[in-house]
């Protein structure tokens, strides 16, 4: 593998993991400072790596004063994609799969086994009454 290669890949690997430690801190994001030294990197490094992300669109860097200095906030504008939303759909294991199409008896558009499984997957997250009227 040539120099260039590796360095490539390298550097594909540590835009990988500081990409990983912002989505791991959350919407709340992470100082810039902060994550060089998780990652014990140079700022120099960090910040060019905190570039490349926002201009790929991946985060968001939010100029602050902390502690006398100025530094980012860091948080993610997408979060990778997880299989937990979908591995408990009920599709996997319908008794009537093999029937089911969009314009069969049986339709992903009026089935109750989705209907309940989307309302019991997003019911944590509804937004309580009092908050929507405030």
């Amino acid at each position: 593998m040539s120099t260039k290669a590796k360095n490539d890949e390298y550097l594909l690997d540590l835009t990988s993991r500081v990409y990983k430690v912002v989505v791991e801190h959350g919407n709340g994001g992470v100082l810039q400072s902060e994550l060089w030294k998780e990652l014990d990197l140079t700022s120099r490094d960090g910040s060019r790596i905190a570039i490349r992300l926002e201009k790929r669109g991946m985060i968001k860097r939010d100029k602050m004063l902390q502690g006398g200095r100025w530094t980012y906030r860091l948080t993610p504008l997408r979060f990778p994609v997880q299989i937990k939303s979908i591995e408990e759909a009920p599709c996997m294991t319908c008794p009537d799969e093999e029937r089911c199409s969009p314009s069969g008896v049986v339709t992903p558009h009026t089935c109750a086994f989705i209907e309940n499984w989307v309302t019991m997957d997003f019911k944590p997250m509804a937004i309580p009454q009092k908050q929507l009227i405030s």
